[in-house]
């Protein structure tokens, strides 16, 4: 199966991307090829509306989305990573997925697996209701199939989310598929 993993956070070293390599890991033990997009650092404007790609066609924009747009519809899956940020995905993640819109149509007829992978310093019960409603509705929207989560409560520090189960949980997500 092909993998693309959509990192979303400007900390390449931080706890979201921890989980990453953990799931990659994990994916490519059991066989799987993986591709990553690294959203924060990629050269991607915002949608700005204008439907030219007609919901379904090239983009107007002429940045780093046409060689993604190759990645994601050749991916039998869409691994979602980002750190928690006010309850929601990083801007850098969300700027990628409204850039879905020139390639809203092909998304949907793949019926893509996909995940979710996040980590936050708060700890509390409600911490990603907001990002997994955020999720469900990407999920439904694009017709993905998913394949799970992994949300690291508490995962304020690197060394805080090394010390915790959520890489392992990463990990075994990876190697399960």
């Amino acid at each position: 199966m092909k993998i693309t993993v959509l990192e979303g956070s400007p900390n390449r070293n931080g706890s979201s991307n921890l989980l990453a390599e953990n799931f990659i890991r994990g994916a490519e033990e059991a066989g799987h090829t993986v591709y990553v997009i690294d959203a924060a650092h990629a050269d991607i404007r915002p949608c700005t509306g204008c439907v030219s790609c007609g919901y379904e066609g090239p983009c107007v924009q002429k940045d780093d989305m046409e060689v993604f747009r190759q990645q994601i519809l050749s991916a039998d899956m869409m691994v979602f990573v980002t750190p928690l940020y006010y309850y929601g995905m990083s801007a850098q993640l969300k700027i990628l997925i409204d850039r879905f819109c020139a390639i809203n149509s092909s998304i949907n007829r793949k019926n893509m697996k996909s995940a979710l992978l996040s980590a936050a310093w708060n700890a509390d019960d409600w911490t990603f209701e907001a990002l997994e409603a955020h999720y469900r509705t990407l999920v439904r929207y694009l017709n993905l199939r998913d394949c799970g989560a992994v949300l690291g409560k508490g995962c304020g520090t690197v060394s805080m989310t090394k010390r915790s189960k959520y890489p392992d949980m990463a990990y075994r997500l990876g190697k399960s598929l």
